[in-house]
């Protein structure tokens, strides 16, 4: 519907302007056949010329800063007819192959996708001068401005608020992974990509990396090497190795660190013990000092439940095993507070004692099945089965998903 009215609104608005490019020209000699197969299979989004962006941008003069800035593009703030405010990714790189896979990695996932967590793709413009990508305006940015006191005093921020955009978000990554016809993996989870709305609802953005993938096909192939941005990217993300979707489960752990703290996960100007914030999270959580947590991140008594389910399902999305990282739709009822959590174990012992012993492994593994013995008495969904013996002493693996 929105997309409809403003359809009709920038048409009737050009056309009185009388512009050579209407909102719906045709093709430029510039769209590939790749190009033009995926726009014919979409919903047709609103296609704008170069002109039009150029009006509505005011010619671009509204920078929205860094946290405006993609994997290959800058934003710029406009406002279309009928005062529909927009955000417009121009989009850059070091040849038209890269700026065509940008677009086409964009337009493919989001442009697929309906979901209240996830950012709203109004249109495009694919010219030779300009190729863009026409998406909704969020007030407030990105969640790294509201968490790393770039817009203020976060100790002023509602932990209430801090909780449903942790919700908000895993929302939204479980229907990419679950829902969609063919399962998203985003392959770049991080603050600046959680844009947040005047309510503080947050939308997963920026598919610039993101992939399409069969649902039969339990692991892709990384041919262009390393995804991710360092300190979120999972570890399997930078070795010759398929990965699944489970990644993302890894990357949104490390978000959820950096919620629960208000702080980023590196931080050299503090003590060495909190430099690393995860790993001083698990030694908090292991010796049963969560309320010295509670005082260096400012929780109140009332918000310790939902503060310590944060803290257990980041430690369970950080396993350094992808097999025992939970499903976004778990961790979304984790949160909520409909599924009990098992006491996570160490996921940082691979740092401490090299590649994880076989016997390391296995006790994991019993983990993830005690992990998922308990969501199963708790859903009406069926999982694999656990290894058997044989499987634990040759380590094979469950292929999850």
């Amino acid at each position: 519907m929105i997309l409809t009215r403003l359809s009709v609104a920038v048409q009737r608005f050009f056309n009185g302007k009388k512009l050579s490019s209407a909102s719906n020209p045709q093709l430029p000699k510039c769209i590939t056949p790749a190009v033009h197969k995926l726009l014919d299979e979409l919903e047709k989004p609103i296609r704008f010329s170069s002109l039009q962006l150029k009006i509505a941008t005011q010619n671009f003069s509204s920078f929205l800063g860094a946290a405006g800035a993609g994997a290959y593009g800058a934003v710029y703030k406009g406002e279309l007819p009928g005062g529909f405010m927009v955000a417009v990714k121009v989009l850059n790189g070091s040849s038209d192959k890269k700026i065509e896979d940008q677009f086409l990695a964009e337009v493919s996932t989001i442009g697929r996708t309906h979901h209240i967590n996830l950012v709203l793709l109004y249109g495009f413009c694919f010219e030779k001068d300009l190729r863009a990508l026409v998406y909704e305006f969020l007030e407030k940015s990105s969640l790294d401005r509201l968490l790393f006191n770039g817009g203020g005093d976060n100790s002023t921020i509602e932990w209430e608020s801090l909780h449903n955009i942790a919700v908000g978000t895993a929302r939204g990554i479980a229907y990419l992974h679950e829902e969609c016809q063919q399962r998203i993996i985003h392959y770049d989870i991080k603050p600046e990509n959680i844009l947040l709305n005047s309510e503080l609802c947050p939308k997963v953005s920026d598919f610039g990396l993101a992939k399409l993938c069969n649902r039969e096909k339990t692991h892709m192939t990384l041919t262009e090497g390393g995804r991710g941005t360092p300190g979120y990217a999972a570890p399997e993300m930078w070795m010759p190795f398929p990965v699944s979707h489970k990644c993302d489960v890894y990357s949104f752990g490390m978000l959820l660190f950096e919620i629960l703290g208000r702080r980023r996960n590196m931080d050299e100007n503090l003590p060495e013990s909190q430099e690393w914030f995860p790993k001083w999270v698990w030694k908090k959580f292991e010796k049963g000092e969560f309320s010295d947590l509670m005082v260096v991140c400012r929780i109140e008594d009332k918000d310790r439940d939902k503060a310590e389910r944060m803290a257990m399902v980041a430690l369970w999305s950080v396993q350094y095993l992808p097999e025992l990282r939970p499903w976004m739709s778990h961790v979304v009822k984790m949160l909520e507070g409909g599924l009990n959590i098992p006491r996570p174990r160490n996921p940082f012992q691979h740092l401490t004692s090299g590649s994880p012993r076989s016997d390391l492994v296995a006790r994991f593994i019993e983990e993830a099945c005690s992990l998922k013995r308990e969501i199963a008495r708790t859903t009406s969904e069926s999982f694999a089965t656990c290894p058997t013996p044989t499987m634990q002493k040759y380590e094979i693996e469950i292929a999850t998903l």
